[in-house]
């Protein structure tokens, strides 16, 4: 039997989306505005620019931002065009490869980073109240914890 939302749960549910939905597409404009960068080079920069030397597998990019692996490959193609990433043969797997932010990659992630953390402040954390933001945390790390079971 299915279980319908009440109207304050179709209320919440519906803001929910909405909100998320404006967030992002925000945070995406802002940051192609002001970087000419989409948001997927910017996640990816940032995650190679969090690892180890600067480097990840293929497959470990493409498990961080629930990609499909040829969307992650097009995307990095993309990267070393702007001379930002470059692809190496992983000496452990033959058929496995590494995404390796380079010193020019590491500088764009840089000249983005300021605009971006801007935007973020200006769309999420200063349109609510220090407790909300808390509350916002605690909410997303729940959801975050059961849909991550859930795999």
């Amino acid at each position: 039997m299915t279980r319908w939302l009440n109207d304050d749960e179709q209320r919440a549910w519906r803001a929910f989306a909405q909100a998320t939905r404006l967030v992002n597409d925000r945070l995406d404009r802002d940051l192609m505005r002001s970087a000419g960068m989409p948001p997927t080079y910017y996640e990816l920069l940032v995650l190679l620019s969090e690892a180890p030397r600067r480097t990840m597998r293929m497959s470990e990019l493409a498990h961080w931002t629930r990609s499909k692996p040829s969307r992650i490959s097009h995307a990095v193609n993309k990267l070393e065009q702007s001379g930002w990433v470059r692809r190496e043969h992983y000496e452990g797997d033959r058929r496995g490869w590494l995404a390796v932010l380079t010193d020019e990659g590491l500088a764009a992630l840089e000249a983005a980073a300021p605009c971006h953390v801007e935007s973020v402040r200006a769309h999420l954390i200063d349109a609510l109240t220090p407790e909300q933001f808390r509350q916002l945390g605690e909410l997303s790390q729940a959801l975050l914890d059961h849909l991550t079971r859930a795999e």
